[in-house]
C-alpha cells in the first residue's frame, strides 16, 4: 500500500468517533430511530466532516480508563453532594447565603487539564470557575455557603478534582508531579 493510502486511511479512522457523534445527534434531533434516518444521519455526518475537517490537535492526553471511571464517579458524588449543600443553604438562608472568591493555583501547566478542572468544577451547583489566569495557573473559584475558615478547603476540593482529572487522562509527567498532593 502507497504511502498516500495509508495516510488516507489513517484520517479517515480518526473522523470515525466525530462521524459516530454526529449520526448520533442527528438521530436524537430526528427523535426516531429507524434505518433510513440512520442513514441520512451517516450521510450527512461524512459530509459535514469532510467539507468541513477539524485540524489536528496534539495533546498528551492518555486515557486510563478505571481513573476515568473513578473519576466520573467521584463527579458524580459530588453533583449529588453539592446538590444537597445548596439546597440546604437556599433553604436556611436564602438571598442571605454566604459566599466567597478563592484562587486557587493548579499544579499542572496544560490548557486540556486546565479546561478540564474549570469545567468539573462548575459542573455541580454551588461552585464555578470565574477566571483563570493562564499565566500563573490561577483559577478564582466562586463557592457558595463559604465561611471564611472554608478557603482551603476549597483548595483542597479543587487541587483533589485537579489530581483525579491528571490520574485519569493526564501524562506520565503530570501524574508524577501531582502524585505528591494530598487527597
Amino acid at each position: 500500500m502507497s504511502e498516500q493510502a495509508i495516510g488516507r486511511r489513517r484520517r479517515l479512522l480518526q473522523r470515525l468517533p466525530l462521524v459516530a457523534w454526529l449520526t448520533l445527534v442527528w438521530v436524537m434531533l430526528w427523535g426516531t430511530f429507524d434505518l433510513g434516518t440512520l442513514f441520512f444521519g451517516l450521510v450527512v455526518a461524512l459530509l459535514v466532516s469532510t467539507m468541513f475537517p477539524l485540524p489536528p490537535i496534539n495533546t498528551n492526553i492518555v486515557v486510563r480508563p478505571l481513573r476515568l471511571l473513578l473519576l466520573a464517579a467521584y463527579l458524580a458524588w459530588d453533583l449529588v453532594s453539592s446538590t444537597a449543600r445548596v439546597s440546604w443553604q437556599a433553604l436556611r438562608y436564602g438571598p442571605n447565603a454566604k459566599s466567597g472568591i478563592v484562587a486557587v493555583t493548579l499544579q499542572t501547566d496544560s490548557d486540556h487539564i486546565t479546561a478540564m478542572v474549570a469545567n468539573a468544577v462548575s459542573l455541580a451547583p454551588g461552585k464555578f470557575v470565574l477566571q483563570i489566569d493562564r499565566v500563573n495557573r490561577i483559577c478564582y473559584v466562586y463557592a457558595l455557603g463559604m465561611r471564611a475558615e472554608d478557603v482551603e478547603s476549597v483548595r483542597r476540593e479543587v487541587l483533589t478534582l485537579e489530581r483525579r482529572v491528571v490520574q485519569a487522562v493526564g501524562s506520565a509527567n503530570e501524574v508524577a508531579l501531582v502524585s505528591g498532593q494530598e487527597g
